[in-house]
C-alpha cells in the first residue's frame, strides 16, 4: 500500500487523478426505504453505471415460509433485477455477464436456468456459476450478479 502510495504521488497522479470513478458514475440506490437502509447501513448500492457498463451488486434469490417452488424465487429475482436494469436505463438485453453463486448448484441449477430463459434470449451472455457455502442473509439459496453495457 505505501508503494503504491509512494509510486502515484512520484508520478504526479494525486488529487483528481486518484479520485475513484464512481465519483463520475451513476449510483442507483433501492427505492424502497426499509431496503435502502440496509444498503446504507452496509455501504452498497444496486448498482453503479461507469461509462457504458453498469455494475448490479448480486440480487439474492432466497425462498419465503413455506415455499418449496424454487422457480418462483428465481422469478422474483429476475423481476428485481429486470426492474434494477431498468432504472439504469437498460434491459435484459443488455445484459454481458451474469456470475451466480449457489449454495447447492445441481439442485437449483434447473429451476434458474428456467427462469432465465424467459428473460435472456440468445446471443447468450457470459455466465458462471459458483458453488459456495453460505449466503448472507442464511436464507438466501443463489446469489445473482449481472454486468450490463450500453448500446453506443
Amino acid at each position: 500500500m505505501r508503494l503504491e502510495i509512494g509510486l502515484i504521488a512520484a508520478l504526479g497522479l494525486g488529487g483528481s487523478a486518484m479520485a475513484g470513478a464512481r465519483q463520475d458514475a451513476t449510483v442507483i440506490m433501492p427505492e424502497n426505504e426499509k431496503v435502502r437502509k440496509i444498503h446504507e447501513d452496509w455501504g452498497f448500492s444496486e448498482a453503479v453505471i461507469a461509462g457504458d457498463t453498469a455494475y448490479l451488486s448480486g440480487v439474492v434469490v432466497g425462498l419465503r415460509p413455506g415455499e418449496t417452488d424454487l422457480e418462483t424465487a428465481y422469478t422474483r429475482a429476475f423481476d428485481q433485477i429486470g426492474g434494477i436494469l431498468k432504472r439504469a436505463g437498460l434491459s435484459w438485453d443488455d445484459v454481458v455477464e451474469i456470475t451466480s453463486y449457489h449454495t447447492d448448484v445441481k439442485a437449483q441449477m434447473e429451476a434458474m436456468i428456467a427462469v432465465k430463459h424467459r428473460y435472456i434470449a440468445a446471443p447468450f451472455p457470459a455466465w458462471t456459476a459458483i458453488q459456495i457455502v453460505r449466503l448472507i442473509p442464511d436464507s438466501g439459496i443463489t446469489e445473482i450478479r449481472i454486468t450490463a453495457k450500453k448500446r453506443g
